[in-house]
């Protein structure tokens, strides 16, 4: 049998153990970041003669001018913006359309279409490339910042029906036949009565759903051509073709690009994190 002190002993070993592996994961994330920043504030000339870690001493804006003025970063940024917006509100939306169906009724065929809405989630985005480049073609949709909003409306759709189906099936049946006996329709017990308790999954998804259109590289390298219709990661890349190895512009431009994300999870976490609990607790 092990005293009291051998299990004091072993606690503070546990927690030394977990408090260095957090500290080193920390560490190996907070490199590349330490790395970008430095990077984006010293000039070129500096860079290739100190390297990529020494600190801004003293820190410059040249890169970030030269990646707004000469880069076009603004346009990508707009450009962005537009897709992440529309892409997000569109697939939300419909999410909560087919949600709230799969979630509160029952009907023919019920189960079999929202398998085949959610399975979309398991199909990789690299076996679908080649026939929707065929028919955004023959739609004359290629190039078109319409074809980057569809093709993200359609795979996020899958998730947001999966997780707001989820939230509204746990929602107590006794609240919508109330709402029905005073006379309210399906359309008014959705944006009056299920809406409001599913802000925190809808506020979630709007996080992830941002998070993951605004970094996508992979569909506007292969359905944008233009540049003035490229997204900040493909702009990211023109900078560096244009200007050579312009490795102070780039993370300037990385910098830029991070802001909208971080400062979106910084002021809703919150929301984030309930959001996420609410299927794993119950109140």
């Amino acid at each position: 049998m092990k005293t009291v002190e051998a299990y004091q002993r072993d606690a503070v070993v546990y927690r030394v153990i977990v408090y260095t592996l957090v500290i080193l994961f920390c560490v190996l994330f907070l490199v590349p970041i330490y790395g970008a920043l430095t990077t984006a504030f010293r000039l070129n000339r500096d860079i290739i003669r100190d390297g990529f870690w020494m600190p801004p001493i003293p820190p410059v804006i040249d890169n970030f001018v030269t990646a707004f003025v000469q880069g076009n970063i603004h346009v990508y940024l707009m450009n962005t913006v537009i897709v992440t917006a529309s892409a997000t509100v569109v697939s939300i939306g419909l999410g909560c359309l087919t949600g709230y169906i799969f979630g509160k009724f029952r009907f023919r065929f019920s189960h079999a279409l929202y398998v085949m809405i959610v399975a979309g989630m398991f199909f990789p985005p690299q076996t679908v490339l080649i026939p929707l480049f065929r028919i955004f073609n023959s739609l004359n949709l290629l190039d078109t910042l319409l074809a980057l909003v569809i093709v993200h409306v359609g795979f996020g759709l899958p998730i947001c029906t999966l997780l707001l189906s989820s939230f509204f099936r746990d929602i107590p049946e006794e609240l919508r036949s109330s709402a029905k006996i005073d006379g309210c329709k399906e359309g008014t017990i959705l944006t009056r009565i299920m809406l409001p308790l599913a802000k925190p999954a809808i506020t979630a998804l709007m996080i992830l759903q941002f998070t993951w259109i605004w970094n996508d590289f992979l569909w506007p390298l292969v359905l944008i051509k233009t540049s003035t219709r490229m997204t900040i990661q493909m702009g990211v890349m023109q900078l560096r073709g244009q200007y050579g190895l312009a490795w102070g512009s780039q993370a300037a431009a990385f910098v830029v690009a991070t802001i909208p994300t971080l400062v979106l999870f910084i002021f809703m976490q919150r929301h984030f994190i309930h959001g996420l609990s609410m299927g794993a607790i119950k109140e």
